[in-house]
């Protein structure tokens, strides 16, 4: 045989090598008991700040004067000693990397008691609020980006006042009340109402706790968040008399004098929430508690607010937790209905659970929260849902490229695995924060998430006749490259990217498309050059072709 034939033999086996390689990775992706996550392919994960202490209940935000300056505080407990404290983690790099601590050396240390709220003011300033010892809420300030923190101020030294609270500083130079920084939190005591205080300077003291509410049913979760102009929002569930104190009602409070008088709408939204344990993961405590954002971007939708809950058995939730959202596009003054954010089939009996909801500078909202979709009922993954069109639709990405099995950690409550997670964004990125187990112990992950890697745009309104996967262009292509669909009918459209040994690395559509023209960018910037495989898939129809990445 000569030489020519023998090659052109090898590439013909090595093409059906790889063709059946490619088949058995999606017939495995097709059982639903199968537990390997399919993931986006945005980014290996990283964890923020790897120890061996438990790192969890994380909040992020952004320096308004540098946003390649990102602050995280999170709950530390050290499996050892029982020591539990905050820790502060810094990036100047928009989140490439990392430095800080496992404890906030703010004075005195051992008084701390986690529960950290942060934010960072118009000077640049780090400010960490956080629980005290035996009870209130006190604060720390860094004018070195956590390095060093001040010694406690006071917000509130009331027994009662043993909630987590949330920090949010009014960024906006326009704004009557630039630089000022507003703390609110939940009195346990009765009617159990929300509390605000605030600061012009976060050297010196905090106004005194002001009642915002008189709450019919106890509250819980305040959670505060800036509008334009200067607007305070804050939201809050209304939860049930007993225990386990279901989320029954979201209430809503805005303040447009620098918090001096609200106007109070005890009953926002119904909602049912899910307070309570959750039996297929070990027992761990979860919530339904809302989580605020509002668009600041100056556009179209600017001053829209989103709140989002975790709720079931009250449409358009399922009989198993999904992740609702509810918006305002008035001020707070009237509620849209509910939207399921989470895509995945309804009554699946899937968990999604702990979202957190973010606007992007270019008005897209994102959420992130915990999911079970692709594993296992006793593990999980992490998903972040994204909307273009404020709200009224939505895509799904994997952002974890591992799953854990959630177990409680012992020195916080009952079924304590942290109680929330975070999201920010930043020069077209995305930023997610979350906890998990893998390593032995509770640690912060994140990944660094191209905003446009996440694109599917419909090109025009043209209605094909067939079902087609165009070749991407360009190709070869650098860093990134589009991929075209042409749907004749609306269907449940899957486009993967395999590499040569047939491993999925990037779902770039997991979702019902109606019939159109799709053009979907993916981007390959931290894959190494070579030959990759992109396949879509639908209902009656399997096509594959090849790309070629060079650098």
């Amino acid at each position: 045989m000569s030489i020519h034939k023998i090659s052109i033999l090898f590439l013909l086996i090595l093409l059906l090598s790889v063709y059946f390689i490619f088949e058995s990775k999606v017939l495995v992706a097709d059982n639903e008991n199968q537990t390997n996550s399919q993931y986006l392919g945005i980014g290996l994960n990283f964890r923020v700040y790897p120890s061996g202490v438990h790192q969890t209940e994380s909040f992020i935000t952004k320096d308004p004067l540098n946003s390649q300056i990102l602050f995280i505080g999170c709950n530390t407990l050290n499996p050892v000693t029982a020591f539990r404290s905050e820790g502060v983690y810094t990036s100047t790099n928009g989140g490439a990397n990392w430095f800080g601590s496992d404890t906030c050396k703010g004075l005195p240390i051992p008084f701390h008691q986690g529960d950290p709220g942060v934010a960072i003011d118009k000077n640049g300033t780090f400010i960490l609020i956080r629980l005290g010892f035996p009870q209130g809420l006190y604060s720390h300030y860094s004018t070195d980006m956590g390095v060093t923190w001040s010694n406690q101020r006071t917000i509130s030294s009331n027994p009662e006042d043993l909630d987590r609270g949330t920090l949010v500083s009014d960024g906006n130079s326009s704004s009557s009340f630039y630089g000022r920084s507003y703390v609110t939190w939940v009195r346990f005591s009765p009617p159990y109402p929300t509390f605000i205080s605030y600061t012009d300077n976060i050297t010196g003291n905090w106004s005194a706790p002001m009642q915002i509410n008189n709450p019919p049913q106890r509250c819980q979760g305040a959670e505060v968040a800036m509008a334009p102009n200067g607007v305070v929002n804050v939201c809050w569930a209304r939860v049930t008399s007993s225990s386990p104190f279901t989320e029954d009602y979201t209430g809503f409070a805005s303040s447009s004098n620098g918090g001096a008088s609200w106007t109070v709408n005890e009953g926002a939204f119904d909602m049912n929430g899910i307070q309570g344990l959750l039996p297929q993961k070990g027992n761990i405590r979860v919530n339904g508690l809302p989580r605020i954002d509002v668009d600041k971007t100056g556009g179209s939708r600017n001053g829209w607010i989103y709140i989002v809950t975790t709720q079931k058995n009250l449409a358009p939730a399922g009989t198993d937790p999904d992740i609702i959202m509810n918006r305002s596009t008035d001020g707070g003054l009237t509620w849209s209905a509910g939207v399921r954010v989470n895509q995945d089939a309804l009554n699946n009996g899937k968990i999604q659970y702990f979202p957190v909801v973010h606007v992007d500078d270019s008005g897209g909202v994102n959420v992130l929260y915990y999911d079970d979709r692709y594993t296992a009922s006793d593990s999980s993954s992490v998903f972040l849902s994204r909307s273009t069109d404020g709200g009224n639709t939505w895509n799904d990405f994997e952002m974890s490229d591992h799953n854990f099995k959630p177990t409680p950690i012992g020195g916080f409550g009952q079924g304590y695995q942290g109680d929330n997670i975070a999201l920010t964004s930043t020069n077209n990125k995305l930023i997610p924060v979350w906890m998990d187990n893998s390593t032995g112990v509770y640690q912060l992950w994140t990944v660094i998430v191209d905003i446009s890697s996440l694109g599917i745009q419909q090109v025009g309104e043209l209605i094909p006749c067939k079902l087609t996967l165009k070749q991407n262009y360009p190709n070869p292509f650098n860093p990134s490259t589009t991929i075209r669909l042409e749907v004749p009918v609306k269907d449940f459209i899957e486009l993967n990217v395999y590499d040569v040994s047939g491993k999925e690395i990037a779902k770039l559509v997991n979702q019902n498309l109606d019939a159109g023209v799709y053009d979907i960018t993916f981007d390959a910037s931290r894959l190494s050059s070579g030959v990759y495989f992109y396949s879509l898939r639908s209902s009656e129809f399997v096509q594959t072709k090849k790309m070629v990445m060079i650098k």
